[in-house]
């Protein structure tokens, strides 16, 4: 009985007030100083800078007190110069705290080059799907008399005959030579 007694005693209540108002001072003073160290809301919104060539790029960033760090330079856009801002994270509009590193993508300094596929005496149609899938553009198209119609019969780049297998930037334009279907 002496211990239930303890319990509701005046000492023990009194102890116990007093416990839960230091924990509640030391918990708000510590939710106060942990706003200051992180610098709870003094946020900075992550400017535009899609598109900007690299060095623009870093000095927005920097002007609005923000970091950089470019991670890729993998994919190409051509309607972007070399070395333009393709993608950034956290995007544009988010808010950040100041000192934050916004992370980003470069449009390449150049096209990847690759192999033009065999596309000779193959129809216009599968010839297209075939240039189209390894990345590159359909250029001019001529005809002359083969009995073959819409038989791919020459490949050209800048009025110029070439091999298939030659190697060409990505997105270049392919002219093709067809068969009108007609023999003379």
């Amino acid at each position: 009985m002496s211990f239930f007694r303890f319990l509701i005693s005046w000492i023990f209540i009194k102890n116990l007030l007093k416990a839960f108002f230091l924990f509640f001072i030391l918990g708000f003073l510590s939710l106060q100083v942990l706003k200051i160290i992180t610098q709870n809301n003094r946020h900075k919104t992550v400017p535009d800078i899609y598109g900007l060539p690299l060095m623009k790029a870093i000095e927005v960033l920097n002007e609005n007190g923000l970091r950089h760090e470019v991670i890729d330079s993998g994919k190409y856009n051509p309607k972007i110069k070399p070395l333009g801002v393709l993608e950034f994270f956290p995007t544009l509009g988010n808010e950040v705290k100041k000192g934050r590193k916004i992370y980003l993508t470069l449009n390449p300094s150049g096209y990847r080059k690759i192999s033009i596929p065999n596309i000779i005496q193959v129809t216009y149609r599968n010839a297209i799907s075939k240039l189209k899938a390894v990345g590159f553009e359909i250029g001019e198209i001529t005809y002359q008399n083969n009995i073959g119609k819409d038989m791919v019969l020459e490949i050209r780049y800048n009025g110029k005959k070439i091999a298939p297998g030659s190697v060409l930037p990505k997105t270049t334009k392919i002219d093709m030579v067809l068969g009108n279907g007609k023999l003379r």
